[in-house]
Formats: C-alpha cells, structure tokens, sequence
C-alpha cells in the first residue's frame, strides 16, 4: 500500500467526508455540506489536505517532519509527562508558525523573530526557552535525516522580554509558622518535603513499606492520579528522615486505616494515592492563607529545603542527592541566597580590608 494517496470524497448525511490514507492508515474529515460545496470542491480540500501531508521533493514540510519524524521518534524516549507537555507546547507554537513551511524555507532571523515576539507576548522565559531548544534538536534531527544542510537554530537565545520567575524560599519563621498552623496529616506531607526535601508526587506514592528506620526508599511517583517510575534516575533515591520526622511518621502509622507494607501512607477516602491539587486546594491552602502563607506550594518548600540545607554549610552534593537532583541544579536552581545572609560576607570582606 503506498504511504499517501491523492484521497477521495464520499456523502455522508448529507455531507462530504474526505478520505485518505496517511503511514497506511485510513483518516477520513468532515469537509462541509453538500448543499454548500460541489464534489470538485470537496476533492479539492481533500487534495489540499493530503498535500500539506505529503513531504516535498528535497525538503519536507516542518509539519509534517515534527509530528512524522521528530515526535514519532522521540515519543518512544520520553516519560509520560514529558511526551504530553512537549507535544503540546510544539503543537500550539511551533506548528502554527511554521507548519506549512519546507524545512530548508525557514531562516535563523525569522527563528529569533519569532522567539521574540513569544516574550514580547508575555510567555515564561522557561517556556521560550524550551520552545528555542525545540527549535535547535528538531533542525539536529532534520540535519541528520539529510532534509537541511545547516541548524538555523543553532544560534538562537532566549530573549530578555521572556518573564523569570521569583523564586521564593521560606524563612525559618514561616517554616514555623506553616507548620503551627496545618493539622496532622497537613502538617506530616509539609515537613517531609520541606525536612526530607520530598517531591509531591513522591510524598502521595509512598506506601507503608517504603518507609524505615531511616530513610524514605524513592522508587515512583503519583503524577496526575497515575503511578509512575521516578522522575529521573538520580530521582530514584533513599531520602534521609530526621529523628523528628520519623516520630512523626510512627504517629501517623498509629492512626493509619491500613498499615501494611503495601497500603498507601496518604490514601484518599477510596484508599487510593491522594490527589495532589485536590487536596492542596481543600486542605492545604486555606490553612496557608490564613497565616499569610497563601503563596507557598511544594516547589517554595523544596526550595526552602536547599535554602536553609546551605544556611547551615550542608555539603552540596549531600543536599542534592537528598534532593534527587545533580549538584548544579541543586545550587543553581533550588538554593536561594537570602540577603541577610550576603550581607554577613560583605561585612566580613568590609573588616578584612580595614
């Protein structure tokens, strides 16, 4: 069977639905009403459709080379999450910019143009920077498949108009304060991500045998009501537990429905993993809000775990594989500098010199 055919029309219901076959698979569309176009017509929108599907002589379409080639490849690496958050950031940015346009067409300045205006309009810088390395691995790959001789990606950057976020970090005084105010089962999941450095999804898989005398053993995760393998491989990991944490831990065992190695530590009314924004919106936030906490989320308390771990000269590489993280993005991207404490070293330097 050929991989692509002119296609065909047929009435149905009194509407023209277009017919094709696409990678050997039969696709079929609604065109419009036979009443408002003629069957030339209806063939015609069909044709069109199968050529912008069709790749070109020397080029294919940019279309057609991301969702037949690039995403199609890259599907079968890519965890879950990733798979569905990368397919539709290319989907809503990329192919509507560039679809329709033969790979070889499309230039380094119009690229940077159109990264620009993507701050300009407002988006992240974290979501124009991954859609420049989109950019940059989809014109590797075009590379290696012989359809273009050079990336012009390769030199793009990421605007300055891009939005950064504030990351914020809790002070010692709102760690307090966040955990005066949170009841039992609140308080356990706060103090093991901001004490053991915790994922959420890490936190909502954990069962009753994962947990010891020590340590939290990390081998999945809870991601949208799905179990799922660790986010990465330096996620997978045994996460220290203070003294303190682990008197709490044996307390809430206590109280437990089920206690057995299997049975979830944090299960919802249907003894299944609890959800996460379900439960941060019913149970966790209005007891946040009410200290004036409203804008913490687990991304602040694991930040506040790497913040206050390097107030108190944690070793780096301790910390990030406390963290799951490497060492650099520990540092870099998690721990916060507070300005008191800067203002410590300069003083310092300040005596030095005198």
């Amino acid at each position: 069977m050929r991989r692509y055919s002119k296609g065909g029309v047929v009435q149905q219901r009194g509407r023209w639905k277009g017919l094709w076959y696409e990678n050997g698979i039969k696709k079929g569309r609604i065109l419009g009403l036979c009443k408002d176009m003629t069957k030339t017509e209806a063939r015609e929108a069909v044709a069109a459709i199968v050529a912008r599907l069709t790749p070109q002589a020397g080029s294919p379409l940019f279309g057609y080379f991301v969702e037949n080639v690039y995403l199609a490849y890259y599907t079968r690496k890519w965890k879950d999450r990733t798979c569905e958050n990368n397919k539709q950031r290319m989907r809503t940015h990329l192919l509507t910019a560039f679809s329709d346009r033969p790979l070889d067409s499309i230039l380094r300045d119009e690229l940077q143009d159109f990264l620009d205006s993507k701050g300009a309009d407002g988006l992240s810088f974290s979501v124009v920077d991954h859609l420049r390395w989109d950019l940059k691995a989809i014109f590797d790959m075009a590379i290696a498949e012989g359809n273009v001789a050079r990336n012009p990606a390769r030199l793009l950057f990421t605007p300055k108009t891009a939005a950064k976020p504030i990351r914020k970090a809790m002070t010692l005084e709102q760690v307090r304060q966040c955990f005066s105010a949170l009841g039992q089962r609140e308080r356990l999941i706060a103090r093991l991500a901001i004490l053991a450095g915790m994922r959420p999804g890490e936190i909502f898989a954990l069962t009753w045998g994962r947990l010891t005398a020590t340590h939290a053993d990390i081998m999945q995760r809870v991601y949208r009501r799905k179990l799922d393998t660790a986010k990465t491989d330096n996620s997978t990991r045994h996460a220290a537990l203070s003294a303190g944490l682990l008197a709490d831990i044996e307390a809430w065992r206590s109280v437990a429905h089920a206690a057995k190695d299997d049975a979830w530590v944090f299960p919802s009314e249907r003894m299944t993993p609890l959800s996460k924004d379900n439960w941060w919106r019913r149970s966790m936030l209005p007891k946040l809000e009410a200290v004036g906490l409203g804008w913490c989320n687990f991304q602040v308390m694991r930040r506040t775990h790497a913040t206050l771990m390097r107030q108190l000269k944690a070793d780096p590489k301790l910390v990030a594989d406390q963290l799951g993280h490497t060492v650099d993005v520990s540092l870099n991207v998690y721990a916060q500098s507070p300005v008191a404490g800067r203002a410590v070293i300069v003083n310092e330097l300040e005596l030095l010199i005198q």
